[in-house]
């Protein structure tokens, strides 16, 4: 049989289509990057004056707030006349069309025919400024040196951006090139920073308390009021038994709380409650957090300052109104207590913990005060990789992870528990009263009005919005991180009023009534 043998080199082919893919793609490569390098250079400073023949641009550019200021930041023309860069197709198709017509003007038109007063009014120069671009840099909505009305309006723009349909430009058409003339418009009718708007409907009063019963507070001298719910005193067992699924060490061992009557919010305290007293209170001055505990004891304060202005947008984008007020610290929400106290002449607090279990439960001595089991709702369990948790009856009063699309939700969906209360579990943690310790239910036996007043960090009780079913059960503990929850803070010292890393708390108030209503 005759040998055969076989070439193993490369086919002239084959060489030429490797030639011709490397060739193809190396052209590519030095296409892109040139195309890259020129868009790079289209985007100076300097290659926007070549086409921007405005006698006045450059110099009013460079006096205005964004060269001509103190933090050394210098914003350049794209990075107000384009979209946001992370909008890629939308940065680059408005820089063709932005190019196109400057150059066409510049080889077509003569400048000095332009009417340059004219196109630097507001009603041209909305045109070319996206609002995504301003909001893209200024995160931080509220720089040093703001003023309160300025804060207040800002807060009010997010809540109302549809409705008012304004952009950032509307009100700061000087920002970009400095004109020593504009004056700035000032928005009226905003609830805290002109209240002459809401005259006639401004309560003249606090509501006067005079039986044990459920009442609707009005906050004097505002428009804000809210439902307060009686919770008759009683005896309870606090904490988990042994066999309650999903239950900690911290919880036990049950025992016996006696408490006496109190008022508390039928929902946690909303933005629209949080922000009369941002309004009321707002301040640059810090009154040191020992003071404010200090004060507490003390109805006949004289002045209470309010929280220093957020870094970003406290309520996530999600917006204010209804939906319940996040990312204060504890000194924060007792210093709203404090305020609250103050305006209506009653003794508003925080709830102790004993307090909101008791109130959570309604009665109730299971693991929610709805029928069903945490082994039923939780995803936890080898079990829910083949089947999924059951959500019916804990939606109807619960907003976690299951149902809440990642956010917080206005008291409106969900029912309330036995006593009227909504939202005591789930939606946002709700600060305490009590420091936290692991080991508090070991010291003590059957007890009257229990808090505790030693440890570093405070008890938050009612999971949230990202929670498992777990993890919402009536006695289910947790605590504050407060060093955790101020990882990010920009600020030094970091803020005692706001939290920059947690967007899950909150707070609910309790009332303590007179003794003379008790006694009815």
């Amino acid at each position: 049989m005759r040998n055969r043998s076989y070439s193993h080199t490369q086919s002239p082919k084959k060489k030429r289509n490797i030639f011709i893919f490397v060739a193809g793609f190396l052209t590519g490569t030095i296409a892109f990057v040139s195309l890259y390098q020129v868009t790079v250079y289209f985007s100076t400073d300097e290659s926007c004056m070549m086409c921007h023949v405005h006698p006045h641009v450059e110099g009013s550019w460079k006096l205005s707030k964004h060269v001509n200021n103190s933090s050394g930041t210098k914003v350049h023309c794209v990075d107000c006349h384009l979209p946001p860069k992370n909008q890629t197709v939308n940065h680059y198709m408005a820089k063709a069309s932005l190019g196109f017509k400057d150059v066409w003007s510049f080889l077509t038109k003569d400048s000095a025919d332009f009417g340059w007063d004219t196109k630097s009014e507001l009603e041209h120069a909305v045109k070319y400024i996206p609002n995504e671009s301003c909001k893209e840099c200024h995160t931080n909505l509220f720089p040093a040196g703001v003023t309160d009305d300025a804060i207040t309006a800002h807060l009010y723009y997010e809540e109302n951006e549809k409705k008012l349909d304004l952009q950032c430009i509307s009100c700061h058409l000087d920002a970009g090139h400095y004109n020593p003339n504009y004056v700035h418009g000032k928005m009226t009718g905003i609830p805290g920073l002109n209240e002459n708007a809401n005259a006639g409907v401004l309560f003249d009063t606090a509501t006067e308390i005079t039986a044990f019963a459920d009442y609707t507070e009005q906050i004097p001298g505002t428009s804000t009021s809210f439902k307060m719910i009686a919770i008759p005193g009683g005896t309870f067992r606090m904490g988990s038994p042994e066999k309650e699924p999903f239950r900690r060490e911290d919880e036990s061992p049950v025992r016996e709380v006696t408490l006496s009557p109190f008022f508390m919010a039928e929902v946690e305290a909303t933005w629209a409650q949080y922000m009369t007293f941002y309004a009321n209170t707002m301040s640059e001055g810090r009154t040191p957090p020992e003071q404010v505990y200090a004060n507490n004891s003390n109805p006949n304060v004289d002045a209470i300052s309010g929280p220093t202005p957020p870094f970003g947008f406290p309520d996530q984008g999600w917006g204010f109104g209804e939906r319940p007020a996040i990312t204060m610290t504890h000194y924060a929400a007792e210093t709203f207590c404090q305020w609250l106290s103050k305006k209506t002449g009653k003794k508003y607090r925080l709830p102790t913990e004993a307090e909101w279990e008791y109130a959570a439960r309604g009665g109730t001595e299971t693991p929610y005060f709805f029928s069903g089991s945490p082994k039923d709702f939780s995803d936890q369990g080898f079990w829910r990789k083949f089947f999924d948790a059951k959500t019916d009856s804990i939606s109807t009063y619960v907003i976690y992870a299951k149902n809440s699309q990642n956010k917080t939700q206005t008291p409106d969906a969900v029912k309330p528990n036995p006593l009227g209360l909504k939202n005591m579990l789930g939606n946002v943690m709700e600060y305490c009263a009590d420091r936290y310790d692991p080991q508090a239910y070991t010291k003590g036996g059957a007890e009257a009005n229990p808090i505790v007043t030693e440890g570093e960090e405070w008890v938050v009780r009612g999971g949230n919005y990202t929670s498992d079913a777990a993890d919402v059960r009536a006695a289910a503990r947790d605590c504050s991180h407060h060093e955790a929850w101020l990882k990010t803070d920009p600020q030094q010292p970091k803020s005692i009023w706001w939290y920059s890393d947690i967007r899950s708390i909150g707070f609910r108030v309790v009332c303590e009534p007179d003794e003379s209503i008790q006694a009815k």
